[in-house]
């Protein structure tokens, strides 16, 4: 949920300062009844070229450009199901560093269905 200004050439993970992604999460879990998960606020997670991000812990996963259409899929099949959504981890390779996964400025959102 953090904010800089526009432009900035880090990018920027919440720009309306809404936290939509942490309400939708927070909506989802508890109408799922999973009381045992909290989707708490935080602030820079230092992934802003990665686009919103999520990280999962105990396990450490970290997801980078998500989008509210992701939710769901995070919800069902990792915290659900214990399997991390692939297409949306960032890889341990290049998570804390400005390097990108695709070169484009976000990770590839190629959807494997």
């Amino acid at each position: 949920m953090n904010q800089r200004e526009a432009g900035h050439p880090r990018g920027c993970c919440d720009s309306t300062g809404q936290g939509e992604l942490q309400r939708l999460f927070k909506v989802k879990l508890a109408r799922r009844g999973i009381q045992l998960v909290r989707a708490n606020k935080s602030g820079c997670l230092d992934q802003c070229e990665l686009g919103p991000t999520v990280a999962v812990y105990p396990e450490g996963v970290f997801y980078g450009g998500v989008c509210p259409d992701d939710v769901d899929e995070i919800i069902e099949s990792h915290i659900v199901n214990g399997e991390p959504v692939e297409r949306l981890r960032i890889p341990d390779e290049i998570l804390n560093t400005t390097h990108k996964k695709d070169g484009a400025g976000s990770p590839d959102r190629r959807r494997a269905k």
